[in-house]
């Protein structure tokens, strides 16, 4: 008998789980207010599916007279913890913009499978947004070391096509630190003199 065949019943048991209101053993307030939604959770659950998580279950005990261990989560929105929680997304259905916040929570949830999966996302379906947005993406891209797929991303447009962010509409609203990181890459294939005319149209804008 092939056990695999169960495999897929299993699975789906277990989303059934998620989504249980009866014989739940935590809950979670999450947002600020007046936008806060209590959300129904396992324990076991949580403890497996995020790293952040079962710190915080470590230092929330269930106490033995029966309550409820009870958790907040005031730094995100309702909407990206019912993604975080279930683990189902539809990325196609979501704006870009949204889709980097979910990818800041799962990387805070410690989410590997989540993290990667987006990043391969945005990396092939997203490059011209991506590109329109590329100090968003730098920074946050660089922000730890979790983000390697959007760290290449960046690294590649630098090096190779530099002209994508030096003549964006946008190069004007860049960061100090992001224009000091491309005029410093070793790989900036662009003359110092087009760097030099770069770099004084971005400070003659940004004290306009």
């Amino acid at each position: 008998m092939n056990d695999n065949k169960f495999l897929p019943k299993l699975s789906q048991n277990l989303l059934d789980i998620l989504n249980d209101e009866e014989y739940y053993d935590v809950t979670i307030e999450v947002g600020n207010d007046p936008y806060i939604k209590i959300f129904h959770a396992h324990m076991v659950i949580l403890h497996y599916r995020s790293t952040y998580l079962r710190r915080m279950l470590s230092t929330n005990k269930k106490n033995n007279d029966g309550t409820l261990v009870h958790i907040k989560l005031s730094n995100i929105l309702p909407e990206t913890f019912q993604i975080i929680l279930s683990g189902r997304i539809s990325l196609e259905e979501y704006d870009t913009s949204d889709i980097i916040y979910v990818l800041c929570a799962a990387n805070e949830f410690g989410l590997k499978e989540l993290i990667v999966d987006i990043q391969s996302f945005l990396v092939k379906t997203k490059p011209d947004w991506m590109e329109s947005n590329f100090n968003l993406i730098y920074q946050t891209s660089f922000e730890n070391d979790s983000f390697l797929e959007l760290q290449k991303f960046c690294t590649d447009l630098t090096s190779k096509e530099p002209d994508k962010i030096f003549k964006s509409p946008n190069f004007s609203s860049i960061s100090e630190n992001l224009l000091v990181s491309l005029i410093q890459s070793d790989n900036l294939q662009m003359s110092e003199i087009q760097v030099w005319e770069h770099v004084l149209k971005w400070g003659n804008c940004s004290k306009s």
